[in-house]
């Protein structure tokens, strides 16, 4: 790192269970994040200001103007701008230092697979299930973390899944997939702007943890929030042996 480096991350640095060599690894970390919304925001946000060298922002839709309450990466001058755009041009102006690589696009079948291989973590901010298990599949083929977050209404929850570890439990083993699924969503539903920037930056958290190796990430245990009490529970999970992803990977 260069003198300029050393002052920005500063704070990091002065972590002792960061240090330079964890702030060295985020500064050579390649971060793919599925969804520019209100869980990507914050947490892309969060990773760009802490240095994360390389991110990939991948959404296919556009800045609407029922984003702005919650999707603190846009702004109303970029309504109707592809988000994983507007995301790069926050993002750069919070760090003009890092990589950012937006793709206008819904990742699936082997797009989706080479860019889960081309990263050293994944960070699900989607909104759908059918996107939430794809990404996973990718996950566990090619053995990549994947913190997972998820928001709707006053209720938001993350955890990681990270096969890396032999007794690591993928997202299907907690949420197995079903052919039909009653699925909420914020367009319908709503959803309290504050908690999606409260997972969203834990997401973030959780990402600097697995990149720099430091901590007790989230694996198998899911962090629930109830934010019109403002209380926590954790419900810890585990492997499913029968899981048709991750136990014949294993």
């Amino acid at each position: 790192m260069d003198d300029a480096q050393l002052l920005r991350y500063a704070r990091h640095i002065l972590l002792d269970e960061l240090g330079i060599e964890g702030q060295e690894k985020l500064l050579a970390a390649r971060v793919l994040i599925v969804g520019a919304g209100g869980l990507g925001s914050p947490a892309a946000m969060y990773l760009a200001a802490a240095g994360v060298g390389h991110i990939v922002l991948a959404d296919d839709d556009v800045v609407d103007i029922g984003n702005l309450q919650r999707q603190i990466m846009h702004d109303t001058a970029r309504l109707d701008v592809p988000k994983a755009e507007s995301g790069r041009q926050t993002l750069n102006a919070i760090n003009p230092f890092i990589t950012v690589v937006p793709r206008v696009e819904r990742l699936d079948g082997a797009a989706l697979s080479q860019a889960v291989a081309d990263v050293d973590v994944v960070l699900d901010c989607c909104d759908n299930f059918a996107t939430r298990h794809a990404v996973n599949r990718a996950c566990v083929a090619h053995r990549k973390p994947l913190v997972s977050g998820a928001a709707i209404r006053f209720s938001g929850q993350v955890s990681v899944f990270d096969l890396r570890r032999a007794d690591a439990p993928c997202y299907h083993c907690l949420f197995p997939e079903a052919d039909e699924v009653d699925e909420l969503n914020c367009a319908t539903t709503g959803v309290l702007g504050p908690l999606v920037g409260i997972v969203g930056s834990m997401q973030a958290a959780e990402a600097i943890k697995v990149i720099a190796g430091i901590g007790e990430p989230l694996v198998g245990r899911l962090q629930c929030l109830d934010a019109l009490t403002m209380q926590w529970h954790q419900i810890k999970y585990r492997q499913d042996p029968g899981c048709p992803v991750c136990a014949s990977a294993r």
